[in-house]
Parts: C-alpha cells; sequence; structure tokens
C-alpha cells in the first residue's frame, strides 16, 4: 500500500502563486507516474499535470506556461508550482501516482485532495 499526503492549498487572488506537495510513503518498490488532477465543482476529474520517472512531463492545455510539475525521486515527491492562477484554476487538487510492484502489476493511488481557490 502506498499513503499520499498533499499539502499547499489554500486562497489566493488572481494572479497569485501557490505550490502543492505531495509525499508519498509505505511500501514503495517503484513509482512510474506520478502527477495532479483537480476536479471543479460540477466538472469531471481533469489531468492538470504529470511526470514519469524518468522526468517527461505533461500539462494541460489550459496550465501551460503557468505551472510547474517536479519530482524528487529520492524522497517519493512531487511538487506543482502554480503561478498567474486564474480564478477559473479553482478546484480541489489531487495527487495521484502509479505504483509499480516490480512484479508487472501497477496500481493507482490518490490523495486526499486539497482546495485551491482563487478569488478577490
Amino acid at each position: 500500500q502506498v499513503q499520499l499526503v498533499e499539502s499547499g492549498g489554500g486562497l489566493v487572488q488572481p494572479g497569485g502563486s501557490l505550490r502543492l506537495s505531495c509525499a508519498a510513503s509505505g511500501s514503495i518498490f517503484r513509482l512510474s507516474s506520478m502527477g495532479w488532477y483537480r476536479q471543479a465543482p460540477g466538472k469531471q476529474r481533469e489531468l492538470v499535470a504529470t511526470s514519469t520517472s524518468t522526468g517527461t512531463t505533461n500539462y494541460a492545455d489550459s496550465v501551460k506556461g503557468r505551472f510547474t510539475i517536479s519530482r524528487d525521486n529520492a524522497k517519493n515527491t512531487v511538487n506543482l508550482q502554480m503561478d498567474s492562477l486564474k480564478p477559473e484554476d479553482t478546484a480541489v487538487y489531487y495527487c495521484k501516482v502509479v505504483h509499480y510492484n516490480g512484479m508487472l502489476r501497477f496500481n493507482d493511488y490518490w490523495g486526499q485532495g486539497t482546495q485551491v481557490t482563487v478569488s478577490s
């Protein structure tokens, strides 16, 4: 089992910045993909950004140029630096990791979510 603990959400004014962090712990063999998703009220959960273990990143078009994902493989952490925030970025942000158990099995794990509110 892998446990995820997220931190860093909060209330920020438009144009401001926030940094989300996610730490994975437990019985970890290897984390392949680590990333962030978000879900706004009344909407489906959507991908924000992901990072593979080799550093390949992927971003939603809506956040390209404003958000930066980074990970520390040694510490099993992934961060999301969010700059130039907009009201439409308001959502609950979830950390997700894909864990490889070393025996050809991959499992998804989700964090509990952290609220990000962008409002003046």
